[in-house]
């Protein structure tokens, strides 16, 4: 069944244990959201999130889905789509890396790019092949506000990131008056597992703000959503700080 006001009857997650997802989950759920897919790779933790959407009254099913494999993204999310309409696909999956370990190590670095870029792609052609063949669906992608420019404290995963976000921009565009839709939701600093033991930075938020920010936009229809939305000014203000100057900031 189509979605109506923004909130989905159905949703598929990939990236199933994500924080961030989880909590957009839930509070779909809470809404209106009766179909569930996790795709992510087999695990206690993928069971473990299942079970909990389950308990909030939904119909969760999970399917094996690696980033890493795109050879079998379109056989793998074909599955789900052959199962009936997506109203929301949820792009949620992504690694942050470990820049000083990265930097000397090529193949550790690579494979932040290709988790969170090349497999991006990938999974996001997919989707939006299948979302637009349906002729209603949105597609929110989880970017960052560390892809609006590199700093030198995480640059590899800021360049994944901004790669992610221009691809999801003209994705969008791509789709305009197609009937499905691209949001792209770009979070600052969330406390989170992955973020566990980094220093906070500011305007720092919680998985939890992310989900309301993105039930928001789905409401509106919302392109770009930023979380907080302060950051929106302040990186506005960041992109033109001059290099020398931005370089020597403490980002």
């Amino acid at each position: 069944m189509k979605d109506a006001f923004g909130i989905p009857q159905s949703l598929l997650v990939l990236g199933g244990t994500s924080e961030i997802a989880m909590a957009t989950a839930r509070r779909l759920i809470a809404r209106r959201t009766r179909t569930v897919w996790l795709a992510g790779r087999p695990s206690p933790a993928l069971e473990t999130a299942a079970s909990e959407l389950r308990a909030l009254g939904a119909d969760v099913r999970t399917i094996a889905f690696d980033a890493l494999d795109p050879d079998s993204h379109e056989t793998t999310l074909g599955k789900v789509f052959a199962e009936g309409d997506v109203d929301m696909v949820l792009l949620a999956f992504g690694i942050l890396g470990d820049q000083a370990h990265d930097e000397r190590d090529p193949a550790a670095a690579v494979r932040v790019a290709q988790t969170n870029y090349t497999g991006a792609v990938s999974a996001g052609l997919v989707s939006a092949r299948a979302l637009q063949t349906q002729g209603h669906g949105s597609l929110v992608v989880l970017s960052s506000v560390a892809g609006e420019r590199a700093r030198r404290s995480n640059f590899i995963y800021g360049s994944s990131k901004a790669g992610l976000d221009a691809f999801a921009q003209g994705l969008g565009d791509a789709l305009h008056g197609t009937g499905a839709h691209v949001m792209v939701v770009r979070p600052g600093f969330v406390r989170s597992k992955m973020t566990a033991g980094l220093e906070e930075a500011p305007l720092a938020t919680t998985p939890e703000a992310v989900a309301t920010a993105i039930e928001l936009g789905l409401r509106r229809r919302s392109e770009t959503v930023w979380v907080p939305g302060a950051l929106r000014v302040v990186m506005a203000a960041l992109r033109h700080v001059p290099r020398g100057v931005f370089r020597r900031l403490p980002l």
